[in-house]
């Protein structure tokens, strides 16, 4: 104890010719596993001190001092707001009322606290690790374990409906930022002893929890040992939100396009699980992550399921048509009104050309001016509060852009064109992916104003063979496109029924490829349903059944 907090005490300078990041890790990020070195000493009053010195000027730590009946020495330690505080008053009645003499802190955990789940620790490490967490412990005289008191009892968020995904048709609940309520939800999606929820650690100062979760049945081990080892690596102060672990194990840190995927609903997560996909749940964020994460996912919804099968199909075509749209429509403009003219109608022609005639920009400036307006319009309405955002957003767009034509510094159709962007871009369901869209337009702007549709077209084969070089987590990212995976392709830009999609997508190794039986249609088909002529004759039946006698 005193070599653990003579050394965190100390805070003498190193000398020059030390490496000051090696000295970092070993004072620091190994401080965790020195503690778990460190046992619990027999004697309370050295356990006192110990833990007064390391949580010296920390108002919120308690450490409470009483006897358990007859006059045998004990504490509680833990940190005030984390825990249930009727619970704790539970426990320690029943410890000074019905200690009855026992000191074996196995006895004391087994017969007398009205606890349901407890822990045994003998090391400093697992009991802070814990009791920051919202655990409480328990130290007894002439015991070298504690025990870990499970009556968390945190303030907490109410679950509601997910903002970012919104749905007219499937669960309206959503993922908060207790972790445990968060593995409550998937496991009441997935009644199965095969999901495996594996807990860890990461952060040298926030000791955030996290939860891996997984179906062992389906999910290659291989994937989930590569998941695992990627975040054991992770050495950092905190890990405050789930973007911060997503930035730092993808495969490609310089790539514009997402390579894992984030979601708010615990629907998403199950599916994701059911295809043999790993998912990662972060205390503190209602954000969880899913790996692998492939670019069809960007166009995908949870709702194209549980709608028929003709409408999701049909939005997934709109989908891409817009994508495209919101990539493009800028640099198309300026190409053919730059360089293209031939390719427009000569009425259109003479019309655009006159809406120009006043302009003093060329046409990229003139793009660039209203797509960088719209990006701060739609930036500002994020950030101002919800009742006014909105309101700002639309009425700053509108009086921006009527102001700028009547100006005479932007055309109208350059308005138009900056507007139907805006809108396809609306249509993109991920908001990661709709980021790197947003951010790709600018280049292919610039691309397409020096060199016409051959800048266009250079532009576009150069970001699709970046996305053929992405990998997440092993898996291609264009798959089922690129490497071409033919009976994948019945979910991509279309989705066929659900009887159709028996076995799980080719491009994801899994244990079971099997997903579903696809009998039942054919069944029915066969079986012909209830006709017309049966449900008449016995209706006509059932009412000569209930005439009276003799009428």
């Amino acid at each position: 104890m005193k070599r653990i907090l003579n050394k965190r005490s100390s805070d003498q300078p190193p000398d020059e010719e030390k490496d000051q990041s090696s000295l970092h890790d070993s004072l620091d990020y190994h401080f965790i596993e020195e503690l778990k070195e460190t046992k619990i000493s027999l004697l309370l009053s050295d356990n006192h001190t110990f833990i007064k010195h390391l949580f010296q000027d920390c108002s919120d730590i308690v450490v409470r001092e009483f006897e358990i009946e007859p006059n045998i020495p004990a504490l509680l330690f833990f940190v005030d707001g984390l825990t249930n505080t009727q619970l704790l008053n539970d426990t320690m009645k029943s410890l000074m009322l019905l200690g009855g003499g026992e000191t074996s802190i196995e006895r004391i955990a087994g017969t007398i606290l009205p606890v349901s789940q407890t822990q045994i620790s003998d090391n400093y490490g697992d009991l802070l690790v814990s009791v920051l967490s919202g655990d409480v412990a328990l130290l007894v005289e002439g015991n070298t374990k504690a025990v870990l008191l499970g009556i968390r009892g945190t303030e907490k968020r109410s679950v509601a409906e997910p903002e970012t995904e919104t749905v007219v048709r499937g669960p309206k609940e959503g993922f908060v930022e207790s972790i445990r309520t968060n593995t409550s939800m998937i496991r009441r999606k997935l009644k199965t002893p095969r999901l495996k929820m594996k807990s860890m650690t990461v952060g040298k100062e926030s000791n955030t929890s996290l939860v891996v979760c997984y179906l062992d049945d389906l999910a290659m081990p291989s994937l989930i040992e590569e998941v695992v080892k990627r975040i054991e690596q992770i050495k950092i102060d905190a890990i405050i939100e789930s973007g911060m672990i997503e930035e730092l194990i993808q495969d490609d840190t310089y790539s514009p396009f997402p390579q894992i995927q984030y979601t708010e609903r615990p629907d998403v997560i199950a599916s994701a699980l059911l295809q043999g996909r790993v998912a990662i749940l972060i205390d503190g964020t209602p954000f969880a992550l899913i790996v692998p994460f492939v670019f069809i996912q960007i166009m995908q919804t949870s709702e194209d399921y549980y709608e028929r099968f003709q409408i999701a199909t049909l939005l997934r075509l709109l989908r891409y048509v817009f994508l495209f749209l919101s990539l493009t429509t800028p640099a198309l403009y300026v190409a053919i009104t730059t360089y293209h003219q031939e390719l427009l109608p000569t009425t259109l022609m003479l019309s655009v050309a006159a809406a120009r005639e006043a302009i003093p920009f060329p046409a990229v400036i003139e793009a660039f001016i209203m797509e960088i307006t719209f990006e701060a319009l739609r930036e500002a309405g994020i950030r101002l509060p919800k009742a006014v955002g909105s309101a700002v957003s639309i009425l700053g767009a509108l009086v921006v852009g009527q102001a700028a034509v009547q100006a005479g510094i932007v055309s109208a159709p350059m308005v138009i064109v900056v507007s139907i962007t805006g809108i396809a871009s609306f249509t993109i369901p991920r908001f990661n992916g709709a980021i790197a869209v947003r951010m790709l337009r600018f280049p292919i702007l610039i691309a397409g104003s020096l060199f016409g549709f051959y800048g266009i077209f250079f532009s576009l084969m150069i970001l699709i063979g970046h996305m053929a070089n992405l990998r997440s987590f092993g898996v291609p990212y264009l798959s089922p496109i690129g490497p071409l995976s033919v009976p994948d392709l019945k979910d991509v830009m279309i989705r066929a029924p659900l009887w159709q999609m028996k076995e799980r997508p080719e491009f994801m190794a899994v244990q079971d490829t099997q997903n579903m039986d696809n009998k039942l249609p054919q069944q029915i088909k066969e079986d012909g349903g209830v006709d017309g002529s049966r449900i008449h004759h016995e209706h006509k039946s059932s009412e000569e059944g209930n005439k009276p006698d003799g009428s």
